[in-house]
């Protein structure tokens, strides 16, 4: 099939743009979850960069992975997940900033996430009159999707600090609960719960799993981690990432992906 420029594609030439549900997708979207947390405080903090050009560097960098992802007519697992890790680094920058920087409490920003993301659904479902992933197959609905997930990183990590430190549970309690969660969500969707519901239930919980996990692994054992630190937790997490999406990547290459049903 010849790939036309995406200022000339037209709905047709789409196809669906995001991953199928599997096992790989969880583990990749928790692991990506969890280099969020880390990267960022070691480019921040070990790499002497700074919160400052940090967050201007994963700004840009996001920009430029999602404008390669929105040129592809079809799912492509690096670009895809590249975006994805992106968007939890700068998710996770947008929610340090009203918290650290702008002093803005988790029992504030919480809620306003929450709210933010349910204005993006319903003007989605407005707009499309669908918000299943397996219908990405234009380039607004992307952006939608993109824009979507953007707002629940920041709210997982805005919920997630508040769940383990505003109100002192603690990092492996705070896996325990938001793991427990998402085991009750995959328990409801095969009980006949919505295909879709369950999905960006789980979704938003993964981000605050992703968190506990990884400050579970960096802290300090005085403040109740495993000290690993964010420079080995972010090169093993990311190194996991790779190799799955690399093996995604083969059966893409391998395969003859069908053309998403409109």
């Amino acid at each position: 099939m010849n790939i036309s420029p995406l200022n000339t594609m037209n709905s047709n030439d789409w196809f669906v743009k995001v991953p199928a549900i599997t096992l790989s997708f969880w583990i990749i979207k928790v692991m990506s979850t969890t280099v969020g947390e880390t990267a960022a405080d070691f480019l921040a903090v070990n790499a002497g960069l700074g919160q400052v050009a940090t967050r201007t560097l994963m700004a840009v960098l996001l920009i430029a992975a999602l404008t390669v992802q929105l040129r592809r007519p079809r799912y492509t697992p690096w670009a895809y997940w590249l975006t994805v890790v992106l968007v939890s680094i700068v998710g996770t920058q947008i929610t340090d900033l009203l918290t650290d920087g702008l002093g803005v409490s988790l029992y504030v920003s919480t809620p306003i996430f929450a709210v933010l993301l349910m204005v993006i659904f319903v003007a989605w479902y407005a707009v499309e009159r669908t918000l299943s992933i397996h219908d990405i197959v234009s380039r607004r609905r992307e952006l939608f999707y993109w824009a979507a997930i953007l707002c629940t990183f920041s709210l997982g990590t805005a919920a997630g600090d508040l769940a383990t430190e505003a109100l002192g549970m603690g990092f492996t309690v705070g896996v325990m609960i938001f793991g427990g969660l998402i085991a009750a969500t995959y328990a409801s969707f095969r009980m006949g719960g919505g295909a879709v519901l369950t999905f960006w239930i789980a979704y938003i919980l993964t981000r605050p799993l992703g968190a506990s996990l990884g400050d579970l692994l960096t802290q300090a054992k005085t403040y109740g981690g495993f000290g690993m630190g964010t420079a080995w937790t972010s090169a093993l997490f990311l190194t996991v990432i790779v190799l799955l999406v690399a093996f995604e990547q083969y059966e893409v290459r391998a395969g003859s992906p069908l053309r998403a049903s409109r």
